[in-house]
């Protein structure tokens, strides 16, 4: 188990936890307090570390993509969609859109036109949909258009991660590679949107902001 430890950064009493939740299998029992483990068992666990702590999935849903990825019987598709709504936003599922049925209508007019095949119930249409009638509250005057944009932007970065993905591999690493690829990019794509925020706002602002004279106070 300490060696366990120290090849995937977890400590023992967490491998301990995620052995009792199910999320990997025990070891190979060598006596009353040991177990063998082999490198299968430091995937899994490098696999829910990263579930974890760079999709900051709870452990509950990490279970969910897990047995879903265990599952033979679905496609890459279904997976996906199982990781989709684990990734979606908690609280467009808590809090739902009771004066926001007009939002939900325009945003699957929009994606119908973009011509995406995607599912009536997936959580991030009600996600988008939220956003919109929030920007509407606020006083913005825009529809759906205003997500014109970022829909292009998406679907190029979307088409290119799958390519990523050997089709023709193994199924559980075809499966696996599509799921941490879609965890660990969008990860990306919000840090790097930040980092070029901030970039483009120094650039614009930073300058005009230290040419401004102070106020006095009071």
């Amino acid at each position: 188990m300490s060696e366990l430890s120290a090849a995937t950064g977890l400590t023992v009493p967490t491998i301990k936890y995620y052995l009792r939740e199910g999320l990997v299998s025990a070891g190979a029992r060598t006596a009353v307090n040991q177990a063998d483990y082999d490198q299968g068992h430091v995937h899994r666990l490098r696999l829910i570390r990263a579930l974890v702590e760079v999709g900051d999935l709870p452990i509950a849903t990490v279970g969910a993509v897990l047995a879903a990825l265990d599952d033979a019987s679905r496609s890459t598709h279904d997976v996906l969609g199982v990781v989709h709504h684990a990734l979606a936003f908690g609280g467009a599922r808590a809090h739902p859109l009771r004066d926001a049925d007009e939002a939900v209508a325009e945003i699957e007019q929009f994606i119908a036109g973009l011509g995406w095949q995607v599912a009536r119930e997936a959580p991030s249409l009600r996600e988008l949909a939220r956003i919109l009638a929030t920007l509407r509250r606020l006083g913005w005057d825009v529809t759906a258009e205003v997500f014109r944009r970022y829909a292009d932007a998406a679907d190029a970065l979307a088409s290119w991660e799958l390519e990523q993905t050997d089709s023709d591999g193994h199924r559980s690493e075809v499966v696996e590679g599509a799921v941490v690829g879609t965890v660990l990019f969008e990860g990306a794509l919000v840090a790097l949107r930040r980092l070029a925020e901030e970039h483009h706002s120094a650039s614009r602002f930073a300058s005009k902001d230290q040419r401004r004279p102070s106020q006095p106070a009071g």
